[in-house]
């Protein structure tokens, strides 16, 4: 089990938001504050996703920035679609 404190998740949650932000081309509207709430609450909607399919538990750092980051796009893409910005 990946075993990460709070800073970690905030790291991994900024990057995966920093980085969803940039693929969605939403990144000129979003600061580092509103990356990392992006990055970590598409870790959650990742996760809630991806547990259906994959063992999301035991898989690493790696898997977990990949869940925040897959998490991330599929927020901004709903944010995006509802809000109508391109």
């Amino acid at each position: 089990m990946l075993s990460l404190g709070i800073i970690g998740w905030i790291i991994i949650g900024g990057l995966a938001g920093w980085i969803g932000s940039k693929v969605m081309k939403t990144d000129e509207q979003m600061g580092i504050i509103l990356n990392i709430v992006v990055g970590v609450v598409g870790g959650l909607i990742g996760g809630f996703i991806l547990s259906a399919f994959l063992d999301v538990e035991g898989g690493g750092l790696i898997f977990s920035f990949l869940t925040c980051l897959f998490g991330a796009i599929i927020l901004l893409f709903l944010v995006k679609l509802v809000t109508g910005r391109r």
